[in-house]
């Protein structure tokens, strides 16, 4: 048994060495889960008696470590505000619950070989793990960092067809092609020359042929000539001291000190990051607030000139209008807090966006009619106690000259299909503000960086990434990083990007192929339940003569 587990267990190593910020080595990915599948085999093997503990628990190690080795940064944005024995606790949340659900997904495969047979439960297993995936971005407690898709994000040229199929159509070439390596192995390994030879031709065929597509659409593609002029601000503004340390009027000259000294007459944009405006604001009352006129001052020199910046801001109610909104017993009036955008211009025009993707937790309390006794710990980490109100789909924000932007928050550049959502509404590039200089200095920046880029490929987008601490970027529509900021430096990068208006295959059809994999896990579990009740049925004596 501990063989089997150190086989296990080197899954667990090659899916970290494959993952994000690792250069270069997702191909690994490709093979990554052979050893877990081959362990899984060797228990079905044997003679033990529980053999669907044994698997859920050596899966759920497997993915444990994983899932912790890729994402330890939680701990670290945890450990800067409260002591590290309730760091660790809290952050056994996310490097758990995604362990267990790609767990259950192998618990359901190996159901399914004993009811049926060996590729009927290969079909199962990739369907259980797509709808694994697509729950994990669904649900109040969303978390998708670690859709298997993802994992080409540093190594971009290789995902290049994502225009089509989104993360999910990686996750299906990954699970696929780790099946037929495994099932070469085998045929090889029992003398099947015949055998062996043909899975060796259909797994490189599997690999090859959508790296060399990947390639040839890369070296191929070009960008249509539509210039826009757009600045990413970098403020490196600590963000433990941006609320009350420093004060809102402070934050709003930097950015604008950054912004003007690259800024030229034909700049169309100016990006700031998430909540670079910290003070909250009435959002009726926008136009009278003395930060909003500061920017709008700021704009007098740029003819056509818009700021996407973003801001805390707030809504006033005389009634519950919404699920979020909070009772305030001062003013008996209803309110709900926003994680926003605003984009501001010349002229009296203002348009918000409500960050729709909130985080877990920090920004919203998940199932908060069951949970709602957590609301105190979820504030410590700079959530509210309430959750923030939110809005529930996306929209495009429209410059003076035409011009529609993603106004992209945070943790929201993780969602393929939701980015998509603007992109289907007119947005012609994605501007992404988000802070991450609460995870430090660890691998969850560049991580998030790199996802960043396959939005770029699935929508053919350029993306204007503003980040508070860093890092800040642009990345063209073939997912090339083409500028980028150091972490933790004041900076500002000016590109002329080129806008799109025509939309890709993945952003008209959206995650097809998670909603195939749902309907697939359905048809499988009905399958799973018929063949469990023959077998039990069938251990069932007859009973013959009178009772």
């Amino acid at each position: 048994m501990r063989k089997n587990y150190a086989v296990a267990l080197s899954s667990a190593f090659l899916l970290w060495l494959a993952w994000p910020p690792m250069p270069f080595t997702s191909p690994l990915l490709l093979g990554a889960f052979v050893p877990l599948l081959f362990a899984v085999d060797n228990i079905l093997a044997t003679d033990l008696k529980r053999k669907g503990k044994t698997i859920f628990n050596l899966c759920l190690a497997t993915f444990f470590i994983w899932n912790t080795s890729c994402i330890y940064w939680v701990f670290n944005s945890l450990h800067a505000i409260m002591p590290w024995y309730v760091a660790i606790v809290i952050s056994l949340i996310p490097f758990g619950l995604a362990a267990i659900l790609m767990t259950f997904a192998f618990w359901l495969y190996y159901r399914l070989r004993k009811v049926t047979t060996k590729w009927l439960s290969y079909a199962g297993l990739i369907s259980f793990w797509i709808a694994y995936e697509y729950l994990h971005q669904s649900w109040d407690l969303a978390f998708p960092w670690m859709t298997l898709g993802n994992g080409f994000a540093q190594f971009h040229q290789l995902a290049q067809w994502y225009e089509w199929t989104g993360v999910y159509g990686g996750t299906l070439w990954i699970l696929l092609s780790n099946i037929l390596v495994l099932e070469t192995y085998y045929a090889f390994k029992a003398a099947d020359l015949k055998k062996g030879k043909n899975y060796f031709i259909g797994s490189m065929s599997l690999i090859l042929v959508p790296v060399i597509v990947s390639l040839v659409i890369y070296m191929r593609y070009e960008e249509k000539s539509d210039p826009a002029n757009v600045v990413v601000v970098q403020p490196n503004i600590d963000p433990y001291e941006k609320f009350g340390s420093i004060p809102s009027s402070q934050q709003v000259d930097h950015l604008i000190r950054l912004s003007d000294s690259i800024g030229q007459p034909n700049t169309e944009y100016f990006i700031w990051p998430e909540t670079a405006i910290p003070a909250e604001v009435d959002e009726k009352r926008i136009r009278d607030n003395r930060d909003f006129l500061t920017v709008q001052n700021f704009l007098a020199k740029y003819k056509n000139g818009n700021v996407i910046s973003g801001i805390e801001s707030y809504a006033i109610y005389d009634t519950a209008k919404t699920e979020t909104a909070r009772f305030d017993p001062n003013s008996r009036l209803y309110f709900d807090s926003f994680n926003a955008a605003i984009q501001i211009e010349n002229s009296a025009k203002v348009d918000f966006y409500h960050k729709s993707k909130l985080v877990p937790g920090v920004e919203q309390t998940p199932y908060s009619s069951a949970l709602g006794f957590l609301k105190p710990a979820f504030a410590a980490f700079g959530g509210t106690t309430g959750g923030y109100g939110r809005q529930k789909e996306a929209s495009v924000f429209y410059s003076q000259s035409g011009i529609g932007s993603a106004p992209v928050i945070c943790y929201e550049s993780i969602w393929g299909s939701y980015v998509a959502d603007y992109v289907q509404k007119g947005a012609q590039f994605i501007a992404v503000v988000t802070n991450d200089g609460w995870w430090g200095n660890t691998s969850g920046k560049d991580q998030h960086l790199d996802y960043a880029k396959l939005r770029a490929i699935e929508t053919r987008r350029w993306v204007a990434r503003s980040a508070n601490t860093g890092i800040s970027a642009f990345i063209n529509q073939r997912g090339d990083v083409v500028q980028k900021t150091k972490w933790w430096v004041p900076a500002a990068l000016k590109q002329d990007i080129n806008l799109n208006e025509s939309l890709t295959f993945y952003v008209k059809h959206g995650d097809y192929i998670a909603f195939a994999g749902c309907l697939g896990s359905g048809v499988f579990l009905v399958l799973l339940v018929v063949g469990q009740f023959k077998r039990t049925k069938q251990k069932i004596p007859v009973m013959k003569g009178p009772l």
